[in-house]
């Protein structure tokens, strides 16, 4: 019994010592990055783009919390953001194109690696909600432009104006110059993403956005794009972008750090190795001057992490152990 007991506490002990081994092995930066342990995190966890990701965790959180699908918790999360005129990167209030229209991108994907996207889409003020409504009740993936207005319209959606007094003023003022030029985590989180992993160990995912202001009428970003804006596999984990749309489609950026992590890389080495590759595929492009991307991550076994070109870009995070807050995800470059 003795020798029993004396090998018990051996083992103990040696588990202590590689979990403390493996503490100490990360880097200052990636514990700055706000990555979760796996041993103490539960399952629900959100995790979702900027600040206005505070408000919409709440409402995704409230909804996980009353046993609705992940999908519903996602649309409503983001619907937040999509109504709320004072976030003018989604939805109402948007800021429109140069021709002064606001057209909405979204897309949404579930744990059976079901999805719906619409783009181009005018008039509507939940993208996401019509997104979703392509996943469910359409053979297709994607509809765009008048398509995606009529469908929308036929599953009740109401038509409406989008383009509010604060927005419709701001890009009068551009038209004095009308100079494309994209301000650095301004203009560029022109995006809310929101990844969740619910209590049945499921992922979800979702994107909504009014685009990059200013854009030429038709321009479509990377938020509708599977595998661009987001993806996610039920298996491995899930992905999602913010920032210049024409950098992460040329990279299927969301794709390739859900590879990554497929390969055996946490969420924080997979954003960081993607937003690396991003930034050495650009240093000589022509939208060097104003790049930012930013990755948002998350596994199945809860941890999360968050990675950006530049210095600036934060997400919001919502679980059983700290609640509702602010990461400050780590960046490639640092401020000047």
């Amino acid at each position: 019994m003795s020798s029993r007991r004396d090998f018990i506490k051996k083992a103990t002990i040696g588990t202590i010592g590689i979990s403390t081994v493996l503490n100490c092995g990360k880097s200052a930066e990636e514990k700055h990055s706000g990555v979760a342990s796996v041993k103490t995190q539960k399952k629900p966890i959100i995790i979702s783009t900027w600040r206005h990701g505070l408000a919409a965790n709440e409402e995704a959180w409230k909804q996980l919390k009353s046993k609705k699908p992940a999908l519903d918790a996602i649309v409503s999360g983001v619907g937040i953001s999509e109504a709320d005129p004072n976030v003018q990167s989604v939805g109402y209030g948007g800021l429109p194109d140069r021709e002064g229209k606001v057209t909405l991108d979204a897309c949404i994907m579930d744990h059976n690696s079901d999805c719906g996207s619409v783009s181009f889409l005018q008039g509507i003020k939940h993208p996401i909600a019509v997104a979703k409504k392509v996943l469910e009740n359409t053979p297709h993936v994607m509809l765009s432009g008048k398509g995606a207005l009529q469908f929308a319209l036929s599953e009740g959606f109401k038509e409406e104006n989008l383009l509010t007094e604060k927005s419709k003023e701001r890009w009068k003022k551009w038209l004095e110059n009308s100079k494309y030029k994209p301000v650095i985590n301004i203009e560029n989180h022109d995006t809310i993403s929101m990844l969740a992993l619910d209590e049945a160990g499921n992922l979800s995912g979702g994107c909504t956005t009014s685009g990059a202001a200013w854009k030429m009428h038709g321009r479509v970003g990377d938020s509708p794009i599977i595998g661009a804006g987001l993806f996610l596999d039920n298996d491995v984990g899930a992905a999602a972008a913010t920032g210049l749309g024409e950098a992460v489609i040329r990279t299927s950026g969301s794709a390739m750090v859900v590879e990554l992590m497929r390969q055996g890389k946490t969420p924080f080495e997979a954003c960081k190795e993607i937003v690396e590759r991003i930034y050495n595929k650009h240093k000589n492009h022509k939208d060097m001057e104003y790049l930012q991307v930013g990755f948002i991550a998350i596994n199945k076994q809860g941890e999360h992490a968050g990675y950006s070109i530049r210095p600036g870009f934060n997400y919001a995070v919502y679980d059983t152990i700290e609640g509702n807050r602010m990461e400050s995800a780590a960046s490639k470059m640092v401020k000047e």
